[in-house]
């Protein structure tokens, strides 16, 4: 997007968001410890990239977002946001940073236009350079553009969230569970939407709880939890982590005895298939057909599968 007031300019070759040594610990009550939230976390995020920040719930996911945010305050460490230090040039850094947050907090009195305009004036962009009309177009509302919010649907309402963080032009765009709740169609116009940012050079991290979607949009994927990074690489290096196959098998008749042989799990699905789980660094798929016939069973049909992002999401916090 165009940076009319030409805040510090970006290469793809650079880190929109670089983070070092970042820690938050809630205060506790008397005679209750502090909670940990966030511990001694790195993380850069590339411009220009769709980052994935995924974590099971209570991970520090949006202990995270607000610190980025400017709403929380951290314990330690230093976060730099396009190039501003949040300590330095704490206004800069928060100029050029959008987050839709995952809540509806919306004013029920302002129209769309009306908490566009009223948004564009608490991060001072001077009327000449506001694009109410241009932004409600983006997010399909400008025909709800005098409608007051209350009056609007829920998808409604989240598409103006996303319009409200696109006010004042940021770098960064932060979407928190931005598809939540909403139905497909919304789901669609909003993916639409981060592509088209995306594509003229903002930067986008999300978090989700749809795996799909993450695997889908997302250039890297972070994955915290405890507070911690357990992982960080780009989405295909991710799944390549996890070498472990599914090979699918149809059989021609009920099965009466189930395959058997090391290095293979067995699950029959509801459909009546065989889920045989292998890894193929330590067990081929010719052994794996072995079991199969050993056990009597012909094959009516065979297809492999290999792991999704769920498997090493699973995988990654598990046994953490």
């Amino acid at each position: 997007m165009s940076d009319p007031k030409g805040r510090g300019k970006r290469t793809m070759s650079e880190n929109a968001i670089q983070i070092r040594g970042l820690r938050k610990t809630y205060s506790g009550r008397r005679g209750v410890p502090g909670k940990e939230a966030l511990g001694d976390v790195d993380l850069d995020i590339p411009a220009g990239s769709v980052f994935g920040l995924l974590g099971p719930n209570g991970a520090g996911k949006s202990t995270l977002i607000n610190i980025l945010a400017g709403l929380v305050i951290k314990s330690a460490g230093k976060v730099t946001i396009w190039g501003f230090d949040q300590d330095v040039n704490p206004r800069q850094s928060r100029a050029a940073i959008g987050v839709m947050p995952q809540e509806l907090n919306l004013d029920p009195f302002f129209t769309p236009r009306g908490a566009l305009e009223v948004q564009a004036g608490l991060y001072g962009v001077p009327g000449s350079q506001r694009r109410s009309d241009e932004i409600l177009k983006l997010i399909g509302l400008e025909d709800k553009a005098q409608a007051y919010a209350r009056t609007l649907s829920g998808g409604m309402r989240r598409r103006l969230l996303l319009g409200k963080a696109l006010v004042h032009r940021p770098h960064v765009l932060v979407l928190d569970e931005p598809t939540a709740g909403v139905d497909i169609e919304l789901r669609q116009m909003l993916w639409e939407n981060i592509r088209r940012l995306n594509a003229e050079g903002m930067t986008i991290i999300l978090t989700t709880h749809y795996l799909e979607e993450a695997e889908e949009m997302c250039d890297q994927i972070a994955i915290i939890n405890h507070g911690q990074v357990v992982a960080r690489d780009s989405t295909a290096n991710l799944l390549a982590r996890l070498d472990a196959r599914k090979m699918i098998i149809a059989p021609e008749s009920p099965v009466v005895t189930l395959p058997a042989a090391p290095g293979i799990e067995v699950a029959v699905r509801t459909d009546g298939t065989l889920a045989l789980t292998y890894h193929s660094a330590q067990t081929g798929a010719e052994a794996v057909l072995s079991a199969v016939r050993d056990a009597g069973i012909r094959i009516r049909d065979v297809r492999t599968e290999q792991a999704d992002l769920q498997d090493v999401f699973l995988e990654l916090t598990r046994s953490r």
